[in-house]
C-alpha cells in the first residue's frame, strides 16, 4: 500500500534536502551495481548515512525509492528550436536517450511489475518513465504544427504515444533503443506525419552535421 510518503511528499517539518539527495545517489547506484532487486532500504539507508526511518518517513519502499530516482535523472531539457523539425526531434529524443541509457534496462521491466498493481504507484510509473519520452519532442512537434510542417489532420497526441511506446516497449524487452534507433523512429512517424516529408528533409541535409550512410539513409548528427 501506498501512501502520501510514497511520492516523498511530508507534512510537518521540512524536508532535509541533504537526506534527499544522499538517498538518490545511493539508490542510483545500487540500481547500476545491482539491478532493481539490490535495491532494499536497509542498504539504502547505510549507504546514505541515514535510517530506516527516515526513509519510510519519505517513501513507502523500494518502488517508491526507485521511481524517484528516475525523476532526478530523466529530467532532461526542452527539445532545441533551431527552425528544422526533424533534427529538433532527433537531437530532443536522443538527449532524453542518453540518461534513459545510464539505467541498466532490465530494472524498468521489475519495477514495473511491481508497480502494475498499485494505482498510486503505477501512475507515479508512467509519470516517472513514460511522460519524459513524450516531453522530450512534444515542444518540438507543436512548434512543428504551429510552422505548418505538419498535416492539418495530425493528431499530435497520438504520435506522441507511438514515440514514448517505442522507447518504453524496447527498454521493457531489455534493449536501450540506440541514437539511430531514434532517428529511424522519428523517419518513420514524421514520412506519415508531414506535410511535405521531403521538404523537411532536404532542409535538415541543408544544415550542417549531415551524412548519409551505404544504404542511403539519411542521419542528422547530434552535438
Amino acid at each position: 500500500m501506498t501512501s502520501k510518503a510514497a511520492r516523498g511528499g511530508l507534512g510537518g517539518r521540512p524536508r532535509d534536502t541533504e537526506i534527499d539527495a544522499a538517498v538518490t545517489v545511493s539508490t542510483l547506484e545500487l540500481l547500476e551495481e545491482g539491478g532493481y532487486f539490490a535495491i532494499s532500504v536497509g542498504e539504502v539507508a547505510r549507504r546514505a548515512g541515514t535510517s530506516r526511518p527516515a526513509i519510510y518517513r519519505r517513501w513507502s519502499g523500494r518502488a517508491a525509492l526507485v521511481l524517484a530516482a528516475f525523476e532526478s535523472r530523466f529530467d532532461t531539457p526542452a527539445p532545441p528550436d533551431t527552425g528544422c523539425t526533424l533534427c529538433d526531434l532527433a537531437e530532443g529524443l536522443t538527449i532524453f536517450l542518453a540518461g534513459y541509457r545510464t539505467i541498466r534496462p532490465e530494472v524498468f521491466g521489475a519495477l514495473y511489475s511491481e508497480c502494475v498493481t498499485d494505482p498510486e504507484l503505477h501512475r507515479w510509473y508512467l509519470r516517472a518513465v513514460v511522460e519524459p519520452a513524450r516531453m522530450a519532442v512534444g515542444e518540438a512537434l507543436h512548434r512543428a504544427v504551429a510552422r505548418g510542417d505538419l498535416r492539418a489532420d495530425v493528431d499530435v497526441t497520438r504520435m506522441l504515444d507511438l514515440i514514448a511506446s517505442f522507447v518504453h516497449y524496447r527498454t521493457l524487452f531489455g534493449e536501450h533503443p540506440g541514437d539511430e534507433d531514434a532517428e529511424h523512429v522519428i523517419e518513420i512517424v514524421m514520412r506519415g506525419a508531414a506535410a511535405d516529408y521531403d521538404a523537411l528533409l532536404a532542409h535538415s541535409l541543408s544544415l550542417a552535421g549531415t551524412h548519409v550512410d551505404d544504404a542511403g539513409t539519411h542521419h542528422v548528427h547530434i552535438g
